[in-house]
């Protein structure tokens, strides 16, 4: 799974594997799970509950797998099995794989918000990433997107204030 992490992620974009240890062993709402085909391992997914919503923090396919439909189907499992809202981060659709990412959770039923959000660093010197929320289920980004922002940023990055 870090193997995985690590290839399908830029650095910045995931926090240290030894904290990302601690947070499965020891974080109650945060789930760390391996996605298996039988007994081939094919892919992972993070994420963490928040009462009122759920908010997926990584979610990879093995690249020698893809287009084999697993993320399709996760996807689908992890949204009739989770009964609150799903949220996400994805890239700015600027690159053709953001703009591709984008199109997948579209189709998969997520909405995208177009509202301006950063990412915040994982590792201290990082940057703060722009990126765009994605939702499936019954959320409004006029109402919820503030609310939904500072819970992210407070639980997952730590951040105090924002």
């Amino acid at each position: 799974m870090e193997e995985l992490l690590i290839d399908a992620f830029p650095p910045e974009e995931y926090r240290q594997l030894e904290q990302l240890r601690e947070y499965t062993d020891r974080t109650g709402n945060f789930h760390n799970n391996i996605i298996f085909d039988d007994d081939l391992p094919v892919g992972f997914i993070t994420y963490w509950d928040f009462d009122s919503f759920y908010y997926v923090e990584h979610f990879a396919t093995n690249p020698a797998l893809r287009n084999g439909g697993y993320g399709k189907r996760t996807l689908e499992y992890l949204c009739n099995y989770l009964k609150r809202p799903i949220v996400l981060e994805v890239e700015r659709p600027v690159e053709e794989m953001a703009k591709r990412r984008i199109s997948f959770y579209q189709r998969q039923g997520f909405t995208l918000w177009e509202k301006d959000y950063c990412q915040p660093p994982y590792k201290p010197g990082d940057d703060f990433l722009p990126m765009y929320l994605m939702v499936h289920g019954e959320l409004d980004c006029e109402k919820d997107f503030e609310t939904i922002k500072k819970r992210i940023h407070k639980e997952v990055y730590g951040v105090k204030d924002n």
